[in-house]
């Protein structure tokens, strides 16, 4: 350790003897000191609080005189680190205990500029004690905000651990009672909202932090936050605020009693989004809830399969040029409900081309555009985006009118 580090050093060993008398009753001006002028010390000294306070003093008076002259280092601050500890357990920052040391150190300083041994020490001597006395509680006053700090960083650690359990509980299948979630949130230092919204995002720890009450868990594939949703409107802009530009997917709004429906719902629509089939270039969020065609053809993606085959089977018998022509006026005029104008509109057509093509998809349609149970088949069957080479399963595109 370096000198500076051993202030006493440079103090005569005899100044320790010779101030001892005169300090030996100090303990009691210190401590009365401390609780007259620190209000959160104002208290009887009872229990483990009374006893490191009255020990810490004690024990700091002897080393500190032992210590004058020699060159050892401050070896055991377990009694300071511990008083650290004992702060955070009580609920208190290091504000009242920095307070105590310095009440202490002043104390200190008076009784030995009021001492007979003080009155005769050389100038240089004096200073040296001084810095002594000031560096050495410095060190105490270190060993107290490690303490406090390691208490900081248990808590800290033991929260997160209880609140991933929590998560993992309201996203667990089948869903767990509202007992269980309730005992789980009381364990994590938690209150359910009345109402919450299920947030499936990466790095979800990381951007619950960011969101007034919420909970979150990095779990695998993605992580989960729990976001409170207050009555108030604009609590989505914060949520798509928190994203930082990540990819998300909110589930629905729920009593904290569903949220696992709220977590089923988004983690259905997370793989969609994930594979970039919901993702609004301009806004990385997605509701899950305004997808739910595209989540329930993937749910069903045999089905889904099928339904695309019978919709487009009578576009196939065109020419591949053609067919995609007609496939393209198909969807715009689905998506426009009929109206030629709107669909010549959005291909950037003429009207009178929106209708020529039209003749030649009821051709090969027949009465199946006419009829809404049929029309509806074919809307529907139009959102699945059918299986690529190799790919095991088709893929629901989102619904685009």
């Amino acid at each position: 350790m370096a000198e500076m580090d051993r202030p006493w050093a440079r103090v005569p060993a005899w100044v320790g003897t010779a101030l001892r008398p005169d300090l030996a009753q100090a303990t009691d001006a210190i401590i009365a000191a401390v609780r007259a002028q620190v209000p959160e010390y104002a208290r009887p000294l009872e229990g483990r609080f009374g006893q490191q306070i009255t020990e810490g003093v004690s024990v700091a008076f002897e080393q500190f005189l032992a210590l004058l002259g020699s060159d050892e280092e401050l070896r055991d601050t377990r009694i300071y680190y511990g008083l650290g500890q004992l702060e955070h357990s009580e609920g208190r920052t290091l504000a009242a205990l920095q307070s105590a040391y310095q009440v202490g150190t002043r104390t200190t300083w008076q009784r030995i500029g009021a001492s007979e041994a003080a009155s005769g020490l050389p100038a240089d001597v004096i200073f040296a004690l001084a810095e002594a006395l000031f560096g050495y509680i410095e060190q105490l006053s270190a060993a107290s905000v490690a303490g406090w700090a390691h208490a900081e960083s248990t808590r800290a650690g033991s929260t997160r651990a209880r609140r991933h359990a929590l998560v993992e509980l309201i996203a667990r299948r089948p869903p767990a009672t509202p007992a269980e979630v309730e005992q789980a949130a009381a364990a994590a230092g938690w209150t359910p909202p009345s109402r919450i919204a299920v947030l499936l995002v990466p790095d979800a720890v990381d951007v619950a932090g960011r969101l007034p009450d919420a909970v979150g868990a990095d779990l695998d594939p993605v992580g989960i936050v729990l976001v409170p949703v207050p009555e108030r409107s604009g609590w989505v802009d914060r949520v798509r605020a928190a994203l930082r530009d990540r990819r998300g997917v909110l589930g629905p709004v729920v009593c904290w009693e569903q949220a696992h429906r709220s977590v089923a719902r988004a983690q259905a629509a997370w793989p969609l989004h994930a594979a970039g089939l919901l993702t609004d270039p301009a806004d990385p969020l997605v509701h899950a809830d305004e997808h739910l065609v595209a989540l329930l053809l993937a749910a069903a993606p045999d089905l889904a399969a099928d339904l695309h085959e019978r919709a487009t089977a009578p576009l196939r018998s065109l020419p591949s040029g053609a067919a995609a022509r007609a496939e393209e006026t198909l969807r715009a005029w689905l998506d426009a409900h009929g109206d030629v104008t709107a669909t010549a509109a959005a291909l950037h057509v003429h009207p009178q081309t929106v209708r020529y093509r039209l003749a030649g998809l009821r051709e090969a349609f027949g009465s199946a555009l006419d009829d809404p149970t049929a029309r509806l088949e074919v809307a529907v069957g139009l959102q699945v985006r059918p299986a690529s080479a190799g790919a095991e399963e088709p893929r629901a595109t989102p619904p685009t009118g």
